[in-house]
């Protein structure tokens, strides 16, 4: 995450139930709620993220992964 350079909550996916549940959206849950609510329900976690040696980044739309290759 700390390569992507975006806040946790950017890579959340807020339209699961789970998201609503936790209360993921509030002010008051850290960066460090929010990834061990990742840990516990990946659903949560938008993706592709791709990492390769010219930088990391969330892959959606699919194209960007072309600026990484």
């Amino acid at each position: 995450m700390a390569q992507l350079g975006v806040p946790v909550s950017d890579l959340l996916r807020s339209k699961e139930a789970i998201f609503a549940e936790l209360n993921l959206g509030d002010a008051a849950v850290t960066d460090a709620q929010r990834i061990d609510a990742v840990a516990a329900h990946p659903v949560l976690l938008n993706r592709p993220i791709v990492v390769t040696p010219k930088g990391a980044a969330l892959c959606r739309p699919p194209e960007k992964v072309l600026a990484l290759i």
